[in-house]
């Protein structure tokens, strides 16, 4: 039976946690990783209704998008909202985690999901984020012999590290040769005559930011009076960014755009400005409440720009600059991507019963 901590691998794998906003709070929130899970729920937040459906349902796991104790929080009493909420949760050893924005961001997240519903084409991020702190490839060659010391004091200098794995590295065995001068005192052979040697060569991921121990690491810990080694940087993947920007295959009128939108995310109403007869072709998307994007959709030329809620100045902004606005409500933009994510943790651990919320609903309703 998978435990807490499992899920969580899996789920940082899926949404990695570097991809959320720099305020956001994702992660394991509540709860023990090493307590088995029999039942997972997904939802878009967690409210009293929420934690009466998990508790009633012995789950195990909550999985909700919108997280919990988001600001610094002194006091966690059943007098607090999140109290109310968590307290209950602790007693009946359910943990909870947010995945938030880094699901939102991440390939195959939630604004992936709904360019896909949308019908979108050519998509790419439409704020990309800055790739973090250069890696490099450290390629040494070492007897064989050796290569457990030396491996080990690079892993402690901090090289060998991918994700959530550490002590990773790859050997592949061959020969070196060398031809000592006068003045050398090689550790194997004889100076001045070309030596071959049996060695391993040792390759092992660094950031640069532990180069200079890993380097010292490697010095004072191989024989050789001259270790050869190599060091490659290495060029980033390009990271995914947040929101969305792509293309309809031909081009719709804002009236029959939203018509697909009340279909995809099963609502009827939406809240647009703009012309209802004008065309539109390029569309640019965040899930939620994404307003800071507008300005991004407007230096790219996008037609629409499509998000859950907006404030009043920025309708009369996007008036201003012709950009057309979708706004189809925050829970429509989000809650169906929980119930997908749930299909995806189904699959994942097939032994563990995995269901979206069956009594969340939006908080607002129109007459």
């Amino acid at each position: 039976m998978p435990t807490v901590s499992d899920v969580v691998r899996y789920l940082k794998r899926f949404a990695p946690l570097d991809l959320a906003a720099e305020w956001d709070n994702v992660g394991l929130l509540l709860g023990d990783g090493r307590a088995p899970v029999r039942r997972i729920l997904t939802c878009l937040t967690l409210t009293a209704e929420v934690v009466d459906e998990a508790i009633a349902s012995g789950v195990g796991l909550i999985v909700t998008h919108h997280p919990v104790l988001f600001r610094a929080t002194q006091k966690l009493s059943s007098e607090q909202r999140d109290g109310q909420l968590l307290l209950p949760l602790l007693k009946a050893d359910i943990a909870v985690y947010s995945p938030h924005t880094a699901f939102d961001n991440t390939i195959g997240g939630i604004n992936d999901m709904l360019a896909t519903r949308l019908g979108l084409i050519d998509v790419e991020p439409l704020r990309r984020k800055e790739a973090k702190a250069s890696t490099c490839k450290l390629v040494v060659f070492v007897p064989e012999a050796e290569v457990e010391t030396l491996s080990a004091a690079l892993f402690e200098a901090g090289a060998g590290r991918i994700g959530d794995y550490r002590e990773c590295s790859f050997r592949i065995p061959g020969t070196g040769t060398f031809h000592g001068g006068e003045s050398t005192k090689p550790t194997i052979g004889q100076k001045g005559q070309r030596e071959e040697v049996a060695e391993l060569r040792f390759e092992v991921i660094c950031p640069e930011s532990a180069l200079s121990a890993v380097i010292a690491a490697l010095r004072r810990t191989h024989s050789y009076e001259e270790p050869a080694f190599d060091i490659y940087p290495l060029k980033s993947v390009p990271r995914i960014g947040e929101g969305r920007i792509g293309r309809l295959p031909q081009p719709l009128t804002l009236r029959k755009f939203v018509a697909r939108v009340k279909k995809q995310l099963q609502v009827d109403t939406v809240e647009i400005v703009g012309d209802p007869t004008r065309e539109v072709t390029k569309v640019a998307l965040a899930c939620g409440a994404a307003g800071e994007f507008l300005h991004d959709a407007q230096r790219q030329h996008a037609d629409l720009f499509l998000t859950g809620e907006m404030r009043f100045h920025d309708y009369l902004s996007a008036q201003s600059q012709k950009i057309a606005l979708v706004l189809p409500g925050h829970y429509a933009t989000e809650r169906f991507a929980l119930e997908e994510l749930a299909l995806l943790l189904g699959k994942e651990f097939p032994d563990v019963s995995a269901s979206a919320s069956m009594r969340e609903q939006s908080p607002s309703t129109w007459l």
